[in-house]
């Protein structure tokens, strides 16, 4: 059974969310970027309906991005010494989750940072 839009997309948002309080940049300003990305993939969920399990990871990737051009980096690797961002995979895909790219080790699923 297929979810509503609105359900894929407020889940998308608690899991983003959930990332950020873990990492403690949740605050009002880097909010608004989550819900701009919420916006922007409401649109292109009503383009593309059948991607709607591909939503959380595009969340977290746009809010990735939009912090590096804001903020920095986020979030930052917790196994490595040298600082560098965690990435979303798979890309475009089911269940996504925070990889270190160095390692080639997964760290969480979006929504699970510790």
């Amino acid at each position: 059974m297929e979810e509503p839009a609105e359900a894929v997309l407020h889940t998308a948002r608690a899991l983003v969310l959930a990332d950020l309080t873990a990492r403690d940049v949740a605050g009002p300003a880097v909010v608004s970027l989550v819900e701009d990305a919420v916006v922007q993939r409401r649109w292109w969920l009503g383009q593309w309906p059948d991607g709607a399990a591909f939503v959380p990871g595009l969340v977290a990737q746009d809010v990735q991005d939009a912090l590096l051009s804001e903020y920095g980096r986020w979030p930052l690797c917790p196994l490595c010494d040298d600082p560098h961002a965690l990435a979303v995979e798979p890309e475009l895909g089911e269940d996504p989750h925070w990889v270190c790219e160095v390692r080639g080790e997964v760290v969480a699923a979006v929504g699970a940072l510790r």
